[in-house]
């Protein structure tokens, strides 16, 4: 037989489950957006499922997981908060002061006390709300990512490309050094171009300045969908850009099946930043000291008539 629940367990409790309900559903949207934009690059299937549960899902279920405890057993949630405040504790434990406790470890024990002293009644439209919301929010948001990806052209061809749009007619580099699946700084990018041989496919000790950064006005106008060029421009005044196409992850540009998404431009903005392209073709200003997985280049050289 349930307990008796009075108008001052009411309040806490629901206010744990609107809580719970609005941050598993923010990262629903979130990451069911961003498995999609940067994730799902393998040829294995089960590496995009174990790549989506972990580093895109993980955050809505773990909430989803907090609100089905708290709204089932109040007391154990404030266990469980616990439980994963320290383990956030242990994961993050570079992170500042105010990014580890003021953002994460003090709101999961607030959020268990909620539950503690809490009762969310009744439990049916509780649960809808932890779990149903969420879920169908993923739903909705990997279908149409799912649908954009496998849509995708990939003619294999990973070799020296011509692109030629308008006025603008670049040879793309060849996978290889020139074209690395590997994370580079701006200046690191800069210094393999220079060196680049003729093919694009060997590093050499000195200089040649055969090959370069594409500019940023090059980059854009260079994006394709489908096949057909997106008929990007760049305004350099406003440092907006626009398509006739939003571009996509495709040859003879992209590699499908990396997990570089942003190639650096040899324009910059500032003594600090530069600009880079993301495959759909937004464009974004970076510190050049920036390196990560999913920042690469492409190397190009002006088209031999």
């Amino acid at each position: 037989m349930e307990s008796i629940v009075t108008k001052r367990q009411l309040i806490p409790g629901w206010i744990a489950v609107a809580i719970v309900a609005i941050i598993a559903s923010f990262w629903a949207y979130w990451g069911g957006i961003e498995n999609f934009h940067e994730g799902w690059y393998s040829n294995n299937i089960w590496e995009n499922i174990f790549m989506m549960l972990v580093q895109y899902w993980s955050l809505t279920l773990v909430f989803i997981i907090i609100g089905l405890v708290g709204i089932r057993f109040p007391i154990a949630s404030l266990v469980l908060c616990i439980i994963i405040g320290i383990g956030a504790a242990v994961f993050l434990s570079g992170a500042s002061f105010s990014v580890l406790w003021l953002m994460i470890i003090i709101p999961l024990a607030g959020l268990g006390l909620l539950f503690f002293f809490g009762r969310a009644k009744p439990r049916k439209i509780a649960y809808l709300l932890v779990y149903a919301l969420p879920i169908i929010i993923l739903i909705i948001t990997s279908t149409f990512g799912f649908i954009r990806v496998s849509k995708r052209i990939d003619d294999g061809d990973y070799g020296q490309r011509r692109v030629e749009a308008g006025s603008v007619c670049l040879i793309w580099a060849p996978r290889g050094p020139g074209w690395p699946d590997d994370g580079a700084s701006y200046d690191e990018a800069k210094e393999i171009c220079a060196r680049l041989n003729k093919d694009g496919t060997e590093i050499l000790d000195e200089k040649v300045e055969i090959w370069r950064l594409p500019t940023v006005e090059e980059a854009v106008a260079s994006q394709m969908l489908h096949g057909e060029n997106a008929g990007g421009k760049w305004d350099s005044e406003d440092e907006n850009v626009i398509y006739i196409f939003t571009p996509d992850k495709e040859t003879p540009l992209w590699d499908p099946r990396s997990k570089v998404i942003y190639y650096w431009t040899d324009t910059i903005e500032s003594e600090e930043k530069a600009f880079i392209i993301v495959y759909n073709g937004g464009v974004f200003s970076r510190s050049m000291e920036s390196q990560y997985g999913y920042l690469s280049f492409r190397a190009v050289k002006e088209c031999a008539d």
